[in-house]
């Protein structure tokens, strides 16, 4: 028997189910799960969802692909889409659609007339045009930090719930391109309130076994630390990646027959077309637990002429429908993720529990897709240096208010630096693999958005400091370039701290004097050093800059605020040494912390010895490279931007000797190594350092040989690591690996190199049970441990061919003169015993990514108040935060509201002194800032916790996944247990007196 609709006036017992639904639409006054068709028990419900994939950027530029220019790469146009999408939903209720990237419907929204817009309310609040994932891109997993993430994801769903309400807020994440799949993020999206995850990738050999195994569908525990369920997400894998079912793409690009249904034409397939859709859903029903289905009607930029997409699914809803008068128990419907997600909730079953991750992914033997951990290092570091710009900017925006913003610099805002963080975000763009011109555009909007910034920052120094100066800000001071510290006679420097805890900083500024007088911000002399600029950075600076010398110096700094020093010439009889070493390489430099060691004969490094804890770890580390497969008789596959392929194991040692001096002062011990023409380090220790840095220049490398070359910095020691290395998941959690390993299937390994690399987005390291060995990058990077007691990690990669993955183009990026691009970049080492490592490298790792930022003065500014005093020093805090707080976000919400976000960084068993948790007064944590009225809201700020209800899941463990309860907020004693981020918006006033006198 049919099943019968819900309202009375539909009881026609013959009529198929899906006749019966277009008579009993669901016009809920809500929206939600109340909104989703019915999917009856007795049947095999097939959950039909219609989408497209939009790219906020990869062929072709985001304003490009949006408005449809330059076809001629790419014929896509998501203006269009969304005009034909939301036309076509109008003409029928029962259709339904979803959508994405609100960076594009942000944009499509804003062109909008009043009657659209109001069409497009009534279609989100009937549950047929419904936003899933939401974030402002759909972000990388791999090559992306977990803060850039949350922002982002805020950023998009922010402007959901401000423009649609509760009903505009996504439920359920679908990431159904990255090229892999993080722990950390699925523990993000289950904090964001997301009820479950849906992607379209994963590993070959992994598919396989779960399509065998009926576990394409599972919890996924996103942390070891948070309390069950917080970091559990149900996750579902799609059976086609994102794309119908072969012989069911209908849109105006694909060839697949339309549905012929007039019995007295030629072409009549109304037989076939059901009959071939049967099979494929006997087909999928194979490799799933339930009596649903999930089906992805749409792929890259489609719809853009949505009618044939819909009329042909209506055809076939119809059709198989209609066979359930004759007791056909298959019923076919739109559908959206959540739907087919509620659905699956209300089946009987218990699911498999996984907790690792989904990395490396490999389309094929030979198809490793570890490149782009690595492709593009400069712009994978600018973005980093954007994230940190951006929260400095983000902090002061929220620290001053409308000083900031409407200031004696100009009128500006945070909000062009975020949106293009947002987009660099993108599956495309931080891992490096979208076109050369559309790589040059996600810089130009990072560029442009630093530009708004500055006026921010302007404003506010100006506010905070009581002077209207020049501010300048040089950021190229990483290859000894700007122009103020270089001719200047005295000067002021400006040193931010974003974290909550007093920094100690390592300033270096190009200057052309011998000797200069440095003054903290009570007066009092600062210790500097004048070094000269080595042959290395001028030669990577061309003629960006004229320095000759560095002046070098230690800056404290309090937390959350600034410290202002003075810098002026002194007269070139003034004493000057520069003590450069020797004729022969140098043997060794030390600190009261650490020894370094160089071989005598090689000049490589031989030894690293933690003089504090007493621990020696012979090593040496060298650069190599691996040759770029062209493809060969087993596999034409090539390495690329996405695909990582040597085409032999052992990598190429760049020298085996290097050329080595020694430059040394009371501040700082160098030694300049040079590997080759292309390929320099500089090996460093400042006093009171408890690491050694590594400076590292790699380019142009050279391809005239034919050979595309992948270069690594790789560390041989004799630790005995049997096979296994950790790597961090975005920046927080630390993950196992094992070489030649995978936790959840019996993993056969065909690229012994390649198949072996994971994201390393902050850390990696190896260990025996007395000693730990950890390297912390300034980037994501490629990393492994190819070999016992080795580790490497990928800096730079020049390709000469395209690795087939549709963009088109080989990654031979050049520099300002045409050649090859120079990067440059930075390596921390840490030597400790495994139980205390974590102390010192996760504070580290948050000064890295959040360290001080450096703005300069002519000195010489005018009073910006006339009732306030110059303050040389500053701090927002009442007092530093403990170590085992960070403060994560420090945002302007609203006009009259903050966003708030305080982070645990250590995990539960990591450290004796901070795994604990801690508790704090957010009424008395801000000496500046008035707040009250604090709600506590998940993650991305879009929901009150107290509002948050998620789904039960049962695990095949028998455990039943509950959500938690929430207790009611006490500001003056909020608690973080490890690993645990809470978010907060609160009231904020500003003081009158904090405004500009023009």
């Amino acid at each position: 028997m049919p099943v019968m609709g819900s309202c009375g006036r539909c009881a026609i017992l013959l009529l198929p189910l899906s006749l019966l639904l277009a008579e009993c639409v669901h016009r809920s006054a809500g929206c939600g799960d109340q909104t989703c068709p019915p999917a009856p028990d007795g049947f095999l419900n097939v959950h039909l969802i219609p989408h497209t994939h939009n790219d906020v950027g990869w062929l072709k530029t985001v304003d490009q692909y949006y408005y449809g220019g330059r076809n001629n790469i790419q014929h896509a146009g998501v203006q269009y889409i969304l005009d034909s999408v939301i036309s076509q939903l109008l003409v029928d209720p029962r259709r339904r659609f979803i959508y994405v990237e609100s960076a594009f419907f942000w944009l499509w929204w804003k062109h909008q007339k009043p009657s659209m817009q109001r069409d497009v309310m009534q279609l989100v609040q009937e549950g047929r045009l419904e936003f899933i994932n939401g974030g402002w891109t759909m972000n990388d997993e791999a090559a992306t930090h977990y803060s850039p993430i949350i922002d982002q994801m805020t950023l998009g769903l922010q402007f959901l719930q401000s423009t649609f309400g509760e009903c505009g807020r996504p439920r359920v994440a679908w990431h159904i391109d990255p090229f892999g799949h993080s722990r950390e993020q699925a523990s993000l999206f289950a904090q964001m309130g997301y009820e479950g995850l849906f992607f379209g990738r994963l590993d070959y050999q992994d598919k396989e076994n779960r399509e065998k195994t009926k576990q394409m569908e599972m919890i996924w525990r996103g942390s070891d630390d948070l309390e069950p369920p917080t970091a559990d997400l149900f996750t579902g894998v799609l059976p086609n990646g994102y794309n119908p079912p072969e012989g069911f793409c209908w849109d105006q690009f694909c060839e697949d027959s339309p549905i012929m249904d007039d019995p007295l034409m030629e072409d009549y397939n109304v037989d076939a077309v059901v009959d071939a859709f049967l099979k494929t859903v006997d087909k999928q029903s194979q490799k799933y637990r339930s009596n649903h289905l999930v089906m992805t009607m749409g792929s890259d930029f489609q719809y853009e002429n949505a009618i044939p997409w819909f009329k042909n699914m209506d055809k076939l809803i119809d059709l198989v429908n209609a066979k359930q008068v004759n007791g056909s128990k298959m019923n076919v419907i739109y559908s959206t993720p959540s739907c087919y997600l509620n659905a699956l909730n209300r089946v009987p079953l218990s699911w498999p529990m996984k907790t690792d991750d989904f990395f490396p992914y490999a389309d094929g033997a030979h198809m490793f897709w570890t490149g782009y951990f690595t492709s593009r290092p400069a712009f994978k570091r600018y973005e980093r240096l954007s994230n940190n710009f951006l929260q400095v900017c983000n902090q002061l925006e929220a620290l001053t208010g409308p000083a900031a913003t409407q200031g004696p610099y100009g009128s500006s805002s945070s909000l062009m630096l975020r949106r293009a963080m947002g987009v660099a975000q993108h599956h495309d763009a931080v891992t490096g693999t979208a076109k050369q011109h559309v790589n040059d555009d996600y810089t130009l909007r990072l560029y442009n958005g630093w530009e708004a910034c500055q006026v921010v920052i302007r404003n506010a120094l100006a506010s905070l400091t009581g002077t209207k100066e020049n501010f300048v800000f040089c950021n190229l001071l990483n290859v000894s370039v700007c122009p103020l510290t270089e001719t200047a006679k005295s000067f002021s420097v400006y040193l931010y701290n974003p974290l909550g805890q007093n920094v100690t900083w390592n300033v270096r500024l190009p200057v052309d004097g011998v000797s200069y007088a440095v003054k903290g911000p009570s007066g009092e002399a600062v210790p500097s050093e004048v070094t000269p600029v080595s042959s290395f950075t001028k030669a990577v600076r061309s003629d960006r800059g004229q320095a000759e010398r560095e002046l070098i110096f230690q800056a404290h700094i309090p937390p959350l605020g600034f410290s202002r020093f003075t810098v002026e010439k002194i007269a070139a009889q003034a004493r000057f040494f520069m003590r450069k070493t020797t004729p022969k390489s140098p043997t060794q430099i030390e600190n009261k912390y650490y020894r370094v060691q160089f071989h005598p004969d090689t000049g490589l490094i031989s030894e690293i010895n933690n003089l504090e804890k007493g621990i020696s770890l012979p090593l040496t580390q060298s650069f190599y490279w691996y040759n770029s497969s062209i493809g060969n008789d087993e596999s034409s596959q090539t390495s690329g931007a996405y695909i990582f392929r040597p085409n032999r194991t052992d990598p190429i040692v760049i020298a085996q000797n290097v050329r080595s001096y020694l430059v040394q002062n009371s501040l700082v011990q160098e030694v300049y190594q040079n590997f080759s023409s292309w390929c320099s380090q500089v090996v460093r220790l400042y006093a009171d350092q408890r690491f050694v840095e590594l400076e590292w220049t790699v380019g142009p490398i050279p391809v005239r040989d034919g050979w595309g070359k992948e270069v690594i910095s790789r560390f041989d020691t004799k630790l005995q690591t049997n096979g296994v290395f950790y790597t961090d998941a975005n920046g927080r959690q630390i993950l196992q690996r094992r070489r030649n390993s995978r936790d959840t299937w019996a993993f056969q390994q065909t690229e012994p190199v390649a198949g072996n690399y994971y994201p390393v987005n902050s850390r990696i390291y190896i260990k025996d049970k007395d000693i730990q060995f950890t390297v912390l990058t300034d980037r994501s990077q490629g990393g492994s441990s190819i070999l016992d007691g080795s580790l490497e990690l990928m800096v730079h990669r020049r390709l000469l061919f395209d690795d087939f993955r549709g963009v088109g183009e080989a990654l031979l990026e050049t520099g300002p003169n045409g050649e090859g691009l120079v990067v440059r970049g930075r390596q921390l080492l840490f030597l400790d015993s495994p139980k205390d490592s974590a102390d010192l490298h996760r504070t580290l790792a948050l000064q890295e990514y959040m360290s001080p930022q450096i703005i300069l003065s002519s000195g010489e500014g005018v009073p910006y108040r006339s009732h306030q005093g110059l303050s040389m020093q500053f701090s927002a805090l009442q007092e530093p935060l403990p170590q085992n707080v960070h403060l994560l976000t420090l945002a302007l919400h609203q006009p009259n509201k903050v966003l708030l976000r305080l982070e645990h960084p250590f995990q539960g068993q990591e450290s004796g002194n901070y795994s604990q948790p801690v508790t704090l007064n957010l009424k008395e944590l801000f000496s500046f800032l008035s707040l009250s009225d604090f709600e506590e809201t998940t993650l991305a700020a879009n929901l009150p916790k107290s509002k948050l209800v998620r789904k039960h899941w049962k695990a095949e463990t028998g455990t039943t996944l509950t959500a938690n309860t929430t207790s009611a907020l006490e500001p003056s004693s909020v608690t973080l247990s490890p690993m645990e981020i809470r978010t907060f918006i609160a009231t904020v006033q500003y003081s009158k007196d904090r405004g500009w006198d023009s």
